[in-house]
C-alpha cells in the first residue's frame, strides 16, 4: 500500500472563507441520423438560470503557505517520477482549501490511447490526460431545467486508509431537436499533406463528412479549406439547400499532397468563416488534422495569435478532430484550449460518424462560454487533496470570478466530470466540499452559477460498490493513472489496484453494465496489462 504526503499546518480562516464562498455563490452512436441524445465522445448526461439575480463577488480569500502535497508515496512532493508528465499532485495550501479550474470536454487523450494500445503499443505517458479519459463516459447526472447546469457531488471510499474519491459532475440541458437549432456554419480546414494519404487518415473523414452533409439541413452551411504546403479554400460558406452536390464535389475531390503548414489552413480557415458569417447562424471551425505540423508556424500559441480577433469578435470555437496512428496530441489540444473549443480522435468509421453525424450537427449551439469550476473544501474535515487531470486548465483560485479569465466553452447535453482524491480527517462528520459552477450566457455574457454540495456521510461506501457511474469514473481515472507511471506499483492514486486487478474490476463492471463504451474500457485495460 502507498503512503502519502503529510498533513502540514491548519488554519483555521478557511472556514471563514469557506462560508463565505458557499453563501456567494447561487448556489458516439455508429450511423447518421437520429437517436439520443447520449454518444461517446460528448457525453449527454437545478433550475433555469436566466433572469436570476447578479451573483456576489467572491469574497477576500485568505491564503497561506504550509502547502501539502499528495506524492504518490515518492517523498519528492509531487516532482517524482509521475511529475515529469506534468501533473504536480498539488494539495491547496491551508487555510483556503479551494481547487478551481476551467471546464474541458475534451475526450481525443482516451480516444488516441486505445488506437495505440489496439496496435500493440503503450501510449506515451505525456499524451495520457485523466479527465479525458474520464470525461469519455455517459453519466446519468441530473439536467437542468433551463440553459445552465446542475451540479452533482458524491464520492466513496478506496482501498487506503482515510482516503476517498469525491466526483463532481456538471450537466447541460439535453440538446434540442435538429430542427430547434439555430442554423450552423461549419468551416472544414482539412489537412491534405502527404501523411493524410495513409489508410484511417483523409478517406476516413471524407466517408463521414459526405454523409454528415446529406444529414445537415437546408439552412445549414458549409465551407472546405484545404492545407498542405499552403491553405486554399476549395468551398466559400455555401447554404446547403440544393447546392449539397458542391459540397460532395469539394468533399470527394480532396487528395494528399505536400508538407503540412497548420497555421496557414488555421488562418485561412476563419477568414473564410468570417467572410461568410451570417446572423444568427452558429459558427464552428472544425479542423481535421493529424497535427503534425511542419512547415510554417507550428506554435499553437502563434498560430492562433493572428486569428484571435476574429475568435473573441465572432464568437468563432475551434473543434479539432484528429486523426491517424502518427498523432500531434499536444500541439491539437493547445489548439483547441486557445481556439474556446475542445477535442475528440477517430480511428474508425464508427467514431467518425459519430463525431460528425451526431456531435457535430446537435451540438453545435452552445451553451455556456468560459465556464469555470471551483471546488471548496471543508477544513474541518477534509486534511488534503488532489484534482486528478486538468494540469493545462487550472485556474487562479481569486481568478474565479473574474469573467476576463478564459474558462471552457460547453454545449448542450454535455456532462463534464471532475474527481479529486480526498484524505479525511479521523472521525470526519459533517459539510465536505461545495462545488461551484459559474459561467456566461453565450450571447449576452451575463454571468451565472450554480452550487452542489456534498456531506461526509456520502463518503460511506466503498467505490467498487457504488452507482455504475462512479465506478466507470473511478475505473477510467485508475486506468489513466497506470498509463501515466508506466512499471509502477499500481500508480499513484489512492487505493490504485494495479493494472491486473482493475481489468478483472472492469470486466466484471462491463459484464453488469451492458455497455459497449464500458466493454472497449475493460478490453484496452486488458490489453494495457498484457503490454506492461
Amino acid at each position: 500500500m502507498n503512503r502519502y504526503g503529510t498533513e502540514g499546518r491548519r488554519g483555521r480562516r478557511g472556514a471563514t472563507a469557506l462560508l463565505a464562498l458557499t453563501l456567494a455563490g447561487g448556489l458516439l452512436l455508429t450511423g447518421c441520423g437520429g437517436g439520443g441524445d447520449a454518444s461517446h465522445g460528448a457525453k449527454d448526461t437545478a433550475a433555469d438560470s436566466r433572469g436570476g439575480s447578479a451573483p456576489v463577488p467572491a469574497p477576500d480569500l485568505p491564503r497561506g503557505g504550509g502547502e501539502h502535497r499528495y506524492d504518490g508515496g515518492t517523498g519528492t512532493g509531487g516532482t517524482g517520477e509521475d511529475g515529469k508528465n506534468g501533473d504536480s499532485h498539488e494539495i491547496a495550501p491551508d487555510p483556503d482549501h479551494l481547487s478551481t479550474f476551467a471546464l474541458d470536454v475534451d475526450t481525443a487523450s482516451y480516444g488516441y490511447a486505445r488506437r495505440t494500445l489496439a496496435e500493440g503499443r503503450l501510449p506515451d505517458p505525456a499524451t495520457v490526460r485523466p479527465e479525458e479519459f474520464v470525461n469519455s463516459f455517459r453519466q446519468d447526472y441530473d439536467r437542468p431545467g433551463g440553459d445552465g447546469f446542475s451540479v452533482t457531488v458524491d464520492g466513496a471510499r478506496t482501498d487506503d486508509e482515510d482516503w476517498s474519491l469525491v466526483r463532481v459532475g456538471l450537466a447541460t440541458r439535453p440538446a434540442e431537436r435538429r430542427s430547434e437549432r439555430p442554423p450552423a456554419a461549419l468551416t472544414f480546414v482539412i489537412d491534405i499533406s502527404g501523411s493524410m494519404g495513409e489508410p484511417g487518415r483523409l478517406d476516413l473523414a471524407q466517408e463521414a463528412l459526405g454523409t454528415m452533409t446529406d444529414r445537415l439541413r437546408d439552412d445549414d452551411s458549409v465551407a472546405v479549406v484545404t492545407f498542405s504546403d499552403e491553405a486554399e479554400t476549395v468551398l466559400p460558406l455555401t447554404r446547403l439547400g440544393d447546392h449539397r452536390d458542391r459540397v460532395h464535389d469539394a468533399i470527394d475531390g480532396l487528395e494528399p499532397t505536400d508538407s503540412t503548414n497548420l497555421g496557414a489552413g488555421v488562418e485561412t480557415g476563419y477568414e473564410t468563416a468570417v467572410e461568410g458569417r451570417r446572423e444568427g447562424v452558429t459558427n464552428r471551425v472544425v479542423l481535421v488534422s493529424d497535427a503534425l505540423a511542419n512547415t510554417g508556424d507550428t506554435d499553437a500559441d502563434t498560430i492562433l495569435e493572428r486569428v484571435a480577433t476574429e475568435r473573441r469578435e465572432h464568437g468563432i470555437t475551434l473543434f479539432g478532430v484528429g486523426v491517424g496512428s502518427d498523432y500531434g496530441d499536444a500541439l491539437m489540444e493547445r489548439l483547441a484550449d486557445r481556439g474556446d473549443g475542445h477535442t475528440t480522435y477517430v480511428s474508425t468509421p464508427e467514431d467518425a460518424r459519430e463525431v460528425f453525424c451526431e456531435q457535430l450537427p446537435r451540438h453545435i449551439e452552445l451553451t455556456a462560454r468560459d465556464a469555470k469550476a471551483q471546488v471548496a473544501f471543508d477544513p474541518e474535515t477534509v486534511a488534503e487533496f488532489r484534482l486528478v487531470g486538468y494540469d493545462n486548465r487550472q485556474v487562479a483560485d481569486e481568478d474565479f470570478r473574474d469573467d476576463r479569465v478564459d474558462g471552457g466553452e460547453v454545449g448542450p447535453g454535455h456532462t463534464v466530470t471532475a474527481l479529486y482524491a480526498v484524505r479525511t480527517r479521523p472521525g470526519a462528520d459533517g459539510h465536505l466540499a461545495t462545488a461551484t459552477v459559474r459561467w456566461l450566457d453565450p450571447v449576452s455574457r451575463t454571468p451565472h452559477e450554480e452550487s452542489g454540495d456534498v456531506e461526509s456521510d456520502a463518503l460511506d461506501g466503498s467505490v467498487w460498490e457504488s452507482g455504475r457511474g462512479l465506478r466507470v469514473t473511478a475505473t477510467a481515472a485508475y486506468f489513466a493513472d497506470a498509463l501515466r507511471n508506466p512499471g509502477g506499483d499500481g500508480g499513484s492514486l489512492p487505493g490504485a489496484p494495479g493494472l491486473s486487478a482493475l481489468s478483472e474490476r472492469a470486466d466484471g463492471l462491463a459484464d453488469r453494465a451492458e455497455d459497449e463504451d464500458v466493454r472497449e474500457l475493460a478490453e484496452a485495460i486488458e490489453e494495457a496489462d498484457r503490454l506492461a
